[in-house]
């Protein structure tokens, strides 16, 4: 059975920062990306970042570009989510994700179409 850990999620003051992690267990075959998406209060879900197979590929949206950073380590199982300069419209649920590892333009957003989901942590992010 497919399982997805988060962890790290809370509550900080608008420029703070936060450190998400997901660690996934039960998968039979290697080769998957590991992506975060996020869903605010209201809103639809939105990519967040993605991080390949290799961990030398990357994926940001324009918002989080230059304030978060999604990394891979070693054991290729967990992939964590260092998340700076953080604001009130951070405040969402973040959910990992993992799929395949496409060679594709559009590989993270794929991830979107998934089975395999974490249960989600809370960011709240105070003014």
């Amino acid at each position: 059975q497919v399982q997805l850990a988060e962890s790290g999620g809370g509550l900080v003051q608008a420029g703070g920062s936060l450190r998400l992690s997901c660690t996934a267990s039960g998968l039979t075959f290697d080769g998957y990306a590991m992506g975060w998406f996020r869903q605010g209060p209201g809103k639809e879900r939105e990519v967040v970042a993605c991080v390949s197979w290799s961990g030398h590929a990357w994926y940001y949206a324009d918002f989080a570009s230059g304030r978060f950073k999604s990394s891979r380590r070693y054991d290729k199982r967990t992939a964590d989510l260092q998340m700076d300069r953080l604001k009130p419209e951070d405040t969402a649920i973040y959910y990992c994700v993992v799929g395949p590892d496409r060679n594709d333009p559009s590989w993270c957003l794929a991830l979107s179409d998934s089975q395999w989901w974490g249960q989600g942590t809370q960011v709240t992010v105070s003014s």
